[in-house]
């Protein structure tokens, strides 16, 4: 299976040009996707030099990466780990999903007036159409995947709710065969292995160490985040990323406020009572969970494969298992050790099949 094709350009695109305004300079360019049938022209000679053309028999080289790439990428796999950590210290003295609205409606807001200020009112005019897709995707990856997460660490240890995440490229794979796509024989043994190590992870909320329902809560919450994932890929979005990063925001803000009020999350809420760590955790998650490392991962989905950027999955457990061993003390227990270690190769066998090119 391919990986779905990047979006393109949206001063190339003719679904861009409905009103909306183009990003701006700091939106890094598109590149293409690692599984292209696109040549390296710096490897295969030029015209100058008198080279013969490439067979067209040959199998088709990966186009090289861009280094905006590889920089969204290295934020998203460092940032994202740690949030996990910053969500278990965040929810000590915080109710779930009121505090996930308060990260991402602030953060949303906050991109938004950045917009204004840079661009003015064009910077944030899309379509009736961009708008509805912005807030679907929202509230699938924010409402429903991250504030899930968020209900899930109550009960569950940060490194083990990282693991349970580290399956969201399993149910890509899943998603994608449902559109149409054949999964390799590999992915589908990645996938099958990546069910094990969820197993091996969840045995402990079934003999009475760790809550089941957290467990259940953040397996549910990697399916809806998948297929948010998935579906920003078929929907009109809009041209300009951080516009389109900042109704995501507002829109899963909004959903994790309407969830959180609905909860009863407001009775008895004492804003005094919170603990300075858990603002502090709070801040971190607005400035650099949502800000900086959601808008590179919303990049990301339009710019370089789906698959590639499933990679983050695998890298942030390692990252979020370290730091709740070092800083709170987590237990590294053998099923957490185990069945992480069989997730991770899971997920590893599903990106490696991913990314080679299709038999022709």
């Amino acid at each position: 299976m391919t990986a779905p094709a990047s979006s393109p350009s949206p001063e190339a695109s003719a679904e861009d040009t409905d009103g909306e305004a183009s990003p701006g300079p700091a939106s890094p360019a598109p590149v293409a996707a690692p599984d292209s049938a696109a040549p390296d022209s710096a490897s295969t000679g030029s015209a100058s030099t008198g080279s013969a053309s490439p067979d067209p028999a040959a199998p088709p080289r990966p186009a090289r990466l861009s280094g905006a790439v590889w920089l969204a990428l290295g934020v998203v796999y460092v940032v994202w780990g740690s949030t996990y950590l910053a969500i278990r210290i965040s929810v000590e003295t915080m109710p779930s999903f009121l505090s996930a609205a308060a990260r991402f409606l602030t953060a949303g807001l906050l991109l938004a007036g950045f917009l204004l200020v840079r661009s003015g009112p064009a910077g944030l005019r899309v379509s009736a159409r961009r708008l509805a897709s912005s807030a679907l995707v929202g509230v699938l990856l924010l409402t429903g995947g991250n504030g899930l997460v968020v209900l899930g660490e109550r009960s569950v240890p940060s490194g083990l709710a990282a693991l349970l995440v580290a399956a969201v490229p399993l149910w890509m794979v899943l998603l994608t065969a449902s559109g149409g796509e054949r999964p390799r024989p590999a992915e589908l043994a990645g996938v099958l292995l990546g069910l094990v190590g969820l197993g091996v992870l969840s045995a402990p909320a079934f003999g009475g160490d760790i809550a089941p329902l957290g467990v259940i809560v953040i397996i549910c919450a990697t399916l809806t985040w998948a297929g948010g994932s998935f579906v920003s890929k078929r929907l009109p979005m809009p041209g300009n990323v951080l516009a389109a990063s900042a109704y995501q925001m507002l829109a899963g803000g909004l959903g994790d406020l309407l969830v959180g009020l609905v909860h009863g999350e407001a009775h008895g809420l004492d804003v005094a009572a919170v603990s300075g760590r858990s603002w502090f955790a709070l801040a971190y998650l607005v400035l650099f969970g949502s800000l900086l490392a959601f808008t590179a991962y919303a990049w990301l989905l339009r710019n370089a494969p789906l698959t590639l950027v499933s990679t983050y999955a695998y890298v942030n457990p390692v990252v979020a298992v370290l730091l709740g061993w070092l800083i709170l003390s987590e237990p590294l227990t053998g099923p957490t050790l185990a069945g992480g270690a069989i997730v991770v190769a899971g997920v590893c066998l599903v990106v490696s099949a991913s990314r080679k090119p299709a038999r022709q």
